[in-house]
């Protein structure tokens, strides 16, 4: 059967490149030596056979497939050329929807070599062994793509629907004038959110690479993508330890009564914890020159009252604040009392790390599946929270100061409203991160990504102000049963989705249920924006190193969660909130705008807004000049001015960081500019690097050199590239093309 099968082949082959004018000699030393590494080893394949027309069908099969690569292929050569050795597999690709078995069934001898050979390139039902996250259907065959479209949106809705969506939006709404708010939002959401996420989703799908590699595009600003990479790091660390915090939560949400429902001396609470304000006391003078301490309310009784200045304010703080503070961060007095590690938090964080090391077992083909459930689930909750939120008494007392009649249109001419629209935008549709690139470029090429970033940032958008309701109708209630205005209990940030939402829910009959729900719902919120930012970082070394670490992603993934655990352990200390806050305030604000605003003037300005638009009609197809109006004005000037703006806003109005009463040190705040200038150093170091390393006699000349698009840029298969990036092979690259076919790697 082996050499009927090799004689199928070979005759097969033989004659159509016969029919097809090619060099005869090229042909037969082809089969010669893949027949030599396959075939049956008692077989001197070093004569040409006598061509049978007979052998299994899957031979023919293969035979003919074997065929319709060869011709396609300028030229055939023994010689080997491990540089293309990349380009030419993805050109042979077709060949692994052939089973294995016609191999093993036509080539018994062949044994260990060809076991060799499978493990490298060829892996039953279309999977590649090099890298398990390809399916034989992918139309990237080196990198993979997503299975569907909807794993693509809901990865996407997932990366940009984050916390902030839930614990920042509603409380800037109420600040900033409540439905009025919605005005400047929508505004800065159509001059900046959607304009930087088009470009970023269309830059990425384009060139099916990560933040880092994308950047040969514009070679001298790959400093941009490394900046990004670090960012995304530090994402990935606060984003893993707030899951941890919502695992805690959640673990203890399962008791009734609610641990925060009360101060319980099992959790520490000291006495200094009330569920209600402790009357303040006066320092009254007697007669007798004798000081007398007395409860305010018992003067108030007797219609006195404590003079200016005499009054004592007895310290309080409320279960859900000191359960915050003491039972889950053991929190120490400031930045400089570091503590030892909270066990509770650390089991909770390598708990969350192993969920996201389990979604990326098989890359995007596993966490695509992943966010069918935690893209999801957040909406269910959402809807679920709002039926009971609404049906509370005093839910209207807050959805009125959220986005009710109460709203003051006086806000627009404050130039500050502005500004918190602008900088929610950004921050909420998750730009400059390298995400979006990131999860873009796993998209086929002909993917419409303009329609994909309208639906992903409506959805964005909407889910905020949905949220928004949800909040504030609890709190409403919350402030109704403490007879309380709204404004005393509305916070923002930790304060909301770790004390004021949980205090709230704790008054509600099932309260158990509702908290079970909430943090549930901070969990997939969490993970979902830890997938995207962790695909990231995983993306950004693949890209870099593919060789040698695409065989190894599950050891990478492994590697990294391990590698980000440690890393994390810091911020599970008895100051690790001090920690978080310091690295948030400094390291997600002026860096995030900085690296955007050399984002758009890469691709607007040196790139080419021209070229850059071309480039994404290759795609979604030609589109005629009033649609291009718009993002040109957005790309060259709009966004780069607003986001200028906003940059030198924050810098001019610069205060120290805070956590509540807490001040840092002088030396942390050092620390925190540091650690500005490590993440954004590598914009100028790369730069100076590549115009030291571009050819020319000027230096204007090396600079422009480095502001070259790489040979290499364009879309990555050839069959994308068309004539703009069509490559132009010598004879000896067309030579080369079919080394895959005729001399594997062994």
């Amino acid at each position: 059967m082996g050499n009927n099968a090799g004689q199928t082949l070979y005759c097969r082959v033989n004659n159509h490149m016969g029919q097809e004018g090619q060099t005869l000699n090229h042909s037969w030393q082809a089969i010669h030596n893949w027949l030599q590494t396959f075939g049956p080893s008692k077989t001197d394949w070093s004569k040409k056979p006598a061509c049978q027309q007979n052998g299994s069908e899957d031979v023919k099969n293969f035979a003919e497939r074997f065929v319709d690569v060869l011709i396609k292929l300028p030229g055939l050569a023994p010689n080997n050329n491990p540089e293309k050795e990349d380009e030419i597999w993805s050109e042979c690709q077709q060949l692994e929807e052939i089973p294995l078995k016609v191999f093993t069934t036509s080539f018994p001898a062949s044994g260990s070599t060809l076991r060799k050979y499978t493990k490298n390139r060829w892996v039953p039902s279309g999977k590649s062994a090099a890298n398990p996250a390809v399916n034989r259907n992918d139309e990237n065959v080196k990198r993979g793509n997503w299975s569907s479209k909807t794993d693509y949106l809901l990865s996407m809705i997932g990366c940009a629907v984050g916390l902030g969506n839930v614990w920042r939006f509603p409380f800037l709404a109420y600040k900033n004038g409540g439905g009025v708010f919605l005005i400047p939002y929508s505004i800065m959401l159509g001059l900046v959110g959607i304009p930087i996420f088009f470009l970023e989703s269309s830059f990425g799908q384009f060139a099916s690479l990560g933040p880092v590699a994308v950047w040969k595009s514009v070679p001298m600003l790959q400093g941009v993508g490394v900046t990004m990479v670090l960012l995304i790091i530090i994402a990935n660390i606060s984003y893993a330890c707030i899951i941890g915090y919502s695992l805690y939560y959640l673990f203890a949400s399962f008791q009734s009564p609610l641990p925060w429902a009360d101060c319980f001396s099992w959790w520490g609470a000291d006495e200094t914890c009330s569920r209600t304000p402790k009357d303040p006391f006066c320092n009254l003078t007697l007669d007798d020159g004798y000081f007398e301490v007395i409860n305010t309310t018992w003067l108030q009784t007797y219609n006195n009252t404590c003079l200016n200045g005499s009054e004592i304010s007895i310290p309080h703080q409320g279960p859900s604040e000191q359960y915050w503070a003491q039972a889950v961060l053991h929190r120490t007095s400031s930045l400089d009392e570091t503590g030892e590690i909270v066990w509770h938090l650390a089991l909770c964080l390598l708990l969350a790390w192993l969920m996201v090391g389990a979604a990326f077992l098989k890359g995007i083909k596993s966490s695509g599946k992943v966010v069918y459930f935690t893209a999801i689930i957040p909406y269910v909750v959402l809807t679920i929270l709002l039926i009971r939120g609404v049906t509370l008494e005093g839910a209207s007392k807050g959805i009125e100061f959220y986005i009710g009649s109460q709203s003051d249109f006086s806000k627009l001419a404050d130039a500050q409203v502005w500004k918190d629209a602008a900088t929610q935008i950004f921050y909420s549709t998750s730009v400059g991160w390298g995400s979006l690139i990131t999860l873009s470029s796993y998209n086929k090429f002909h993917n419409n990504c303009y329609q994909d970033t309208i639906i992903v940032c409506v959805v964005n958008c909407a889910t905020s102000v949905f949220a928004g309701f949800i909040i504030f109708s609890t709190l409403g209630h919350m402030a109704h049963v403490q007879n309380k205005p709204v404004s005393e209990v509305a916070r923002s940030g930790f304060g909301l989705a770790f004390i004021a939402y949980p205090e709230a829910l704790a008054q509600l009959p099932w309260a158990t249920l509702w908290s079970i729900l909430f943090f549930f719902m901070l969990l997939t919120l969490g993970l979902d924006t830890l997938f995207a930012s962790f695909e990231t970082v995983i993306t950004s070394l693949l890209d870099q190193f593919p060789e040698f670490l695409r065989p190894k992603r599950l050891y990478l993934t492994a590697g990294l969660c391990l590698l980000f655990y440690f890393l994390c352990l810091l911020f599970v200390t008895q100051a690790g909130i001090y920690w978080l806050h310091l690295m948030d305030y400094f390291c997600t604000g002026w860096i995030l705008i900085v690296v955007t605003l050399l984002e758009l003037i890469g691709l607007s300005w040196i790139y080419g807004i021209n070229r850059f638009i071309k480039d994404i009609e290759m795609m979604i197809g030609k589109r005629n000049w009033l649609f291009w109006l718009w993002w040109r004005a957005c790309w060259i000037l709009i966004s780069p001015c607003i986001l200028t703006a906003i940059l030198v806003w924050s810098l001019t109005t610069f205060a120290p960081p805070t956590y509540g009463p807490v001040e840092y040190s002088v030396w942390s705040i050092a620390l925190g500019w540091c650690m500005i200038i490590l993440c954004i150093m590598w914009v100028p170091i790369i730069a100076v690097v590549r115009v030291v390393q571009a050819e020319g006699p000027t230096l204007w000349q090396k600079i422009s050199a480095a502001c070259t698009a790489a040979p290499e840029w364009g879309p990555l298969l050839e069959q994308h590239r068309g004539e703009r990036y069509r490559k132009k092979p010598d004879s000896t690259e067309a030579l080369t093309h079919v080394q895959c076919l005729v001399t594997p790697e062994i």
